[in-house]
């Protein structure tokens, strides 16, 4: 593992191969970002997990290079995604569509040690949260959230867009990074982890 933390995220990316499946091979990430879940756990690369650890939305924390508190001050999506659905081994439903949440914006810049460091979420969310729930016997899934800046500005999901389907025949066969150039989305960072079936 590389040294500097940005190279690292590519090289555990490249290692569980979620780059190619999900994200370019040309994928420089330019944003660290942790998942930090209402239980206090926060994901760390390649961590393995239990279902029960990721049951509720979880908060965003994030540094951008630049946070003037202004206007001007960038937005991000939030996707999660599935590319083993069903399985690895056989995944015909790559990438089901876990969550995409618009408009995050990073805490504002204060000399307070007890300030929120957490994103805030001004909208809520596209698609509504939907916790891992691997089928029994499909083994590990790598279950990948990737932040994208918007477009200054910010941007708008239009009504009916597949992105609002929150039924789990909806979520199926959805391609994260073909989302982000519809929309002029530019992918910043990535970040995943392990969860297997309990009966497994």
């Amino acid at each position: 593992m590389s040294a500097d933390p940005l190279t690292g995220v590519v090289d555990a990316l490249k290692h569980a191969s979620i780059i190619p499946d999900v994200v370019p091979d040309d994928f420089a990430p330019t944003v660290l970002f942790s998942i930090i879940f209402p239980n206090g756990k926060e994901v760390l690369t390649g961590q393995e997990w239990t279902v029960e650890d990721s049951l509720e939305e979880p908060n965003i924390n994030f540094t951008p290079m630049q946070n003037t508190g202004s206007d001007d001050e960038p937005s991000y999506t939030l996707v999660m995604t599935d590319p083993d659905a069903p399985s690895r081994a056989e995944p015909i439903y790559r990438e089901f569509r876990h969550w995409v949440i618009t408009g995050l914006k990073a805490p504002a810049l204060t000399s307070s040690e007890t300030a929120n460091p957490l994103a805030t979420k001004p909208k809520a969310s596209t698609t509504p949260y939907r916790p891992p729930g691997p089928r029994p016997k499909s083994g590990w899934h790598r279950y990948t959230f990737l932040l994208f800046q918007e477009p200054s500005g910010g941007f708008t999901i239009p009504q009916g867009a597949p992105e609002y389907g929150a039924e789990l025949e909806q979520r199926r066969s959805w391609k994260a990074v073909d989302f982000g150039k519809q929309y002029g989305l530019t992918l910043v960072g990535a970040t995943y982890f392990l969860v297997h079936s309990k009966d497994d």
